[in-house]
């Protein structure tokens, strides 16, 4: 097992880069990138960073050129011949050959794209533009490269026994956490932590920390990289970007009214009834799930991932209800801001009313919270979200409209096409 604060001491960042692979990247986005490149490969996009936690000055903290340093070094990545054999070859919810050859071809050929860079006061612009398939890809990694280099800035003053004792007690934290969730029954749980994690020696530390304190109860990673090296399954299936982008391009009302539902059209094909999640909560859980087509009922599950959970997850088994459906085989995923608390908490209350599941994210690789001066290492919420499509700007409205996104004009344009009225704010924490 590494010994991660040895190599945080000796700062061999050369040998040590960031983004070490394509595919450090979460599941979700190459499922999703399939299904763009089939679908939109020609739309034209744009992918912008967003730092919700304004308080943290990332343009003070992290020094542009090692930024650009490590920016420039995903760009000299290709996929691996390994890499490219287990995509190609392994099995993945029970299917093989989930990535086509024309796919793959493309992906084993790519070199992502340029990015912009600009400073602007305390805090960094940082723009990807072009075609869809190709930029999209450019999220998680930019993500990740940002949550890291702003860690390394707190971490570099600090002396090897400081070090130590830090991971010691980040370890101890999340070991303690595990042993809070072993005895829950029924437990399903995966590592959704990749985009805001504290480094990625980090996350494949607790992802081997889950698969031994929680055994079969931990379910995977969506970082198909150490999914791959660790040998756990690689978990993920959709995201906002879709119905965003799809929403973006309806040129009516009443297309735009449809776009969320085409996205999953597009979904059911590209994947021939595999991997049937719904996110239903980008422009309003309850509004997409009375509008659904009956089609979308018979569907897996769904995806709770903004607003108060207990909520959107009573919305849906009122819904399968209605719709005729048994709630008890069906899957809800619960991946907002959780910690073990919370996870406990849902479990207790959901379990044999549905087949309830978690993505457990920052707080599970990023949970360093009042562990150094100043709660300097707190993690954040920053994201990276594609704010235009073909020139037209994204909305995302959400349960919580915290985490609303877009023009003014256009947010209440789609706040009326969806019939969404009055929202209750929730504090984000990541």
């Amino acid at each position: 097992m590494v010994d991660i604060a040895t190599r945080v001491y000796n700062h061999k960042w050369k040998i040590d880069p960031i983004v070490r692979s394509l595919i450090d990247t979460d599941f979700y986005k190459l499922l999703m990138c399939q299904s763009v490149f089939r679908n939109k490969r020609d739309t034209r996009v744009t992918f912008s960073l967003i730092n919700r936690s304004t308080h943290i000055p990332l343009a003070r903290l992290i020094d542009e050129g090692e930024l650009r340093e490590q920016l420039d070094h995903i760009r000299s990545l290709s996929l691996s011949r390994g890499e490219s054999t287990w995509l190609r070859g392994n099995t993945f919810y029970g299917k093989r050959q989930m990535f086509r050859s024309d796919f793959m071809e493309w992906f084993e050929n790519l070199r992502l794209p340029p990015y912009h860079l600009e400073r602007k006061g305390d805090q960094y612009e940082l723009t990807f533009e072009g075609a869809w398939p190709e930029v999209m890809l450019w999220e998680i990694p930019a993500l990740a490269v940002l949550m890291e280099l702003r860690g390394r800035a707190v971490l570099n003053d600090m002396g090897r026994f400081e070090l130590q004792v830090l991971y010691a007690r980040a370890m101890t934290r999340l070991w303690e956490k595990i042993e809070q969730l072993r005895p829950l029954e029924n437990l399903g749980i995966a590592d959704f932590g990749t985009r805001r994690r504290h480094s990625f020696l980090w996350q494949d530390w607790c992802v081997q920390a889950m698969m031994e304190g929680l055994g079969p109860k931990f379910t995977g990673t969506s970082n198909c990289l150490i999914a791959m090296r660790r040998e756990v399954e690689a978990i993920g299936t959709n995201a906002h970007e879709l119905p965003m982008v799809y929403s973006a391009l309806a040129d009516t009302d009443e297309e735009l009214r449809n776009a969320p539902y085409d996205v999953l059209m597009d979904w059911h094909e590209e994947h021939e009834g595999n991997l049937r999640i719904i996110l239903p909560d980008t422009y309003g859980t309850k509004g997409f799930l009375d509008n659904a087509p009956d089609w979308l009922a018979g569907w897996t599950g769904i995806r709770v991932d903004s607003g108060d959970p207990e909520k959107a997850a009573e919305i849906a088994i009122d819904w399968w209800r209605a719709r005729g459906e048994d709630p008890r085989e069906k899957r809800v995923i619960f991946s907002d801001g959780l910690d073990v608390e919370k996870i406990i908490d849902l479990q207790k209350k959901f379990s044999g009313r549905v087949k309830a599941s978690f993505g457990w994210g920052t707080l599970l690789t990023n949970d360093f919270r009042g562990l150094v001066k100043d709660d300097a290492l707190s993690p954040f919420s920053l994201v990276c979200k594609a704010v235009s499509a073909n020139g037209r700007p994204t909305v995302k409205l959400s349960d919580n409209p915290e985490k609303a996104m877009g023009p003014k004009d256009e947010i209440e344009r789609y706040k009326r096409v969806f019939g969404v009225g009055q929202q209750e704010a929730i504090e984000v924490i990541v």
